[in-house]
C-alpha cells in the first residue's frame, strides 16, 4: 500500500520490518542454489503507468528509449539520461550458480546490448514532456554517472572517467573524450557491479565515484577486489584517486545532504543470506570510514561465509545510517530541494529501488521517500511511486535513476518500461 502521509503523521507510524536506524536482522539462512524470485519483464502496455501517492501526479516526460539508467539535470534545464548496461564481460559467474544468474538477468530484461550512449531531453515549452530528442554522445562504454564542473562534462564509463568540452545548450558533442582516470573494471573475464556513479564536490574540486565490488562476498578471493567496494576521490585536474570510504559493496546512488553539506550514498548489500539478509541502506559516508564488507553487514554482524576473517577491520566497522529493506536494490538517490515537491515532502531524500531477484516475495520496485532533518533520517519511509508490478508480478517496469529538474519535479529512470517518468503534486 502506498503510503501518503505528511512527515509529522508518517513519524508516528510503525517502522516497516528491515528498514530504519535500527532493523531487527534474522539469523542468516543459507542454501546452495540460490532463492531466484525475479518479476519476468513485460513492459507498459500503452498508456500505462506506475501509480502516484494520493496527492501525486506522474506522466511520462520520454517514452521509447534504450535501457535509460541515469540521470543528470543540466543548468539550462535540459535532461541527461545514460541509455546503458553491462559490459560483456559483467557477468562472468560459472557453473550452477552462472548458470542461474543468466537466466534471472534475461527474465529481468537486463541481459539486452548496452546502447552505450547518452542521450539529451528538452522540455522547450514547459509542459512537463521532453519534446526535442537528441544523440549527445555515443560508442561509449557502459556510461552511468555525469556531472559539470566549469565547462566540461564528466561521463564515468564502466572502465574510466572521462570530460568532453560542453558549450550550454549544445545538443550533441563532437569533441573527442579526454581520459581524467583509470577505473576498476576487472581483472580478467570478470567485471561485476559495472555501474559507475559520479558526483562533483562542490567547489568542483574533487569527483567522487561509486565502485561496486567484483563478487557478492569476495568469493573468487579479495586480490579480485582491487579498489573495489568503495567510494573514489579523484582530483579533477590532475585525475590523482584515493580511496574516500570502502567496504561499501555496491555505492550507486550519491548526492550532497542540503542541511549539513555531508555526502551520503545508497548501497546495495549482499546477497544468498535469506529472505530478510542483509538490507541495502541509505548512509552519511565519512572521509576513511570502513563499512563493514565482505567481513560483516549493517556493523559488525560477521558474515561467516567470508574467509580469512578481519576481525580488525570488522572492530572498526561503521553501522549505515538507515536500512532500506532487503534486497530491494536500492539505487537512485536524490534529496528534495525547494522546488515543486516541498510543500508534500520537506526535507529528505527519493530513493528508486530497482526490485529484488533473491527474495520471495519480491522487495522493492517501487521509489520511496525517507524523510530527513537537521540533516539525518527522522521517519518512516513512504511511498512515492508504486505499480510497477502488475498483479501477475510482471514487472511493467523497475525504477533505477532520480533525478530533481530545474522546477523541482522528481524523474525517475525506468529500464524495463524504457520510459523516463516526471512526479508533481496533483493538480486541485
Amino acid at each position: 500500500m502506498l503510503l501518503a502521509l505528511p512527515a509529522a503523521a508518517a513519524q508516528a507510524q510503525d517502522m516497516p520490518a528491515g528498514y530504519g536506524p535500527d532493523p531487527e536482522l534474522p539469523e542468516p539462512d543459507r542454501s546452495l542454489i540460490p532463492v531466484v524470485d525475479i518479476a519476468p519483464a513485460t513492459g507498459w502496455s500503452g498508456e500505462a503507468k506506475p501509480r502516484a501517492a494520493a496527492g501525486l501526479s506522474v506522466q511520462a516526460f520520454a517514452r521509447g528509449l534504450d535501457h535509460p539508467r541515469w540521470l543528470y539535470v543540466l543548468p539550462n534545464g535540459d535532461v541527461l539520461v545514460a541509455e546503458t548496461n553491462a559490459p560483456p564481460d559483467s557477468r562472468a559467474t560459472k557453473g550452477i550458480k552462472g548458470t542461474v544468474m543468466k537466466s534471472a538477468s534475461q527474465k529481468a530484461g537486463a541481459a539486452v546490448p548496452s546502447p552505450n550512449r547518452i542521450t539529451l531531453l528538452r522540455d522547450a515549452d514547459g509542459d512537463g514532456t521532453a519534446e526535442q530528442r537528441s544523440v549527445l554522445l555515443q560508442g561509449l562504454s557502459s556510461p552511468f554517472g555525469m556531472t559539470l564542473v566549469d565547462g566540461s562534462l564528466y561521463v564515468a564509463n564502466a572502465d574510466s572517467l572521462v570530460r568532453y568540452a560542453y558549450r550550454a545548450g549544445e545538443t550533441q558533442i563532437g569533441a573527442a573524450a579526454t581520459k581524467v582516470a583509470e577505473l576498476p573494471h576487472g581483472p580478467g573475464p570478470l567485471n561485476h557491479h559495472w555501474t559507475k556513479s559520479l558526483l562533483a564536490s562542490k567547489d568542483g574540486k574533487y569527483l567522487y565515484v561509486g565502485v561496486g565490488s567484483n563478487s557478492n562476498i569476495a568469493e573468487g578471493g579479495i586480490d579480485k577486489e582491487g579498489d573495489r567496494a568503495r567510494i573514489l576521490q579523484i582530483d579533477r585536474v590532475s585525475g590523482e584517486t584515493r580511496p574516500y570510504a570502502t567496504g561499501l559493496r555496491n555505492p550507486v546512488g550519491l548526492d550532497w545532504e542540503p542541511h549539513s553539506g555531508a555526502l551520503w550514498a545508497v548501497v546495495n548489500e549482499r546477497d544468498e543470506l535469506g529472505n530478510d539478509l542483509v538490507p541495502d541502506y541509505l548512509t552519511a559516508v565519512r572521509d576513511g570510514a570502513f563499512y563493514g564488507w565482505p567481513y560483516s553487514y549493517f556493523g559488525a554482524h560477521v558474515d561467516k561465509r567470508v574467509e580469512p576473517q578481519q576481525p580488525e577491520l570488522v572492530a572498526k566497522t561503521v553501522v549505515p545510517d538507515y536500512a532500506l529493506g532487503a534486497h530491494t536494490a536500492s539505487l537512485g538517490l536524490a534529496f528534495n530541494g525547494d522546488g515543486l515537491l516541498a510543500a508534500p515532502f520537506g526535507a529528505g531524500a527519493f530513493i528508486g529501488q530497482h526490485g529484488s531477484w533473491n527474495r520471495k516475495p519480491p522487495s522493492g520496485y517501487k521509489v520511496i521517500f525517507v524523510p530527513f532533518s537537521n540533516g539525518k533520517p527522522s521517519g518512516v519511509p513512504r511511498d512515492v511511486l508504486g505499480g510497477f508490478l502488475d498483479d501477475k508480478g510482471n514487472a511493467q517496469g523497475r525504477p533505477v535513476g532520480v533525478a530533481l529538474d530545474r522546477k523541482g519535479a522528481l524523474l525517475v529512470a525506468d529500464d524495463v518500461g524504457n520510459v523516463i517518468w516526471r512526479v508533481t503534486p496533483a493538480a486541485k
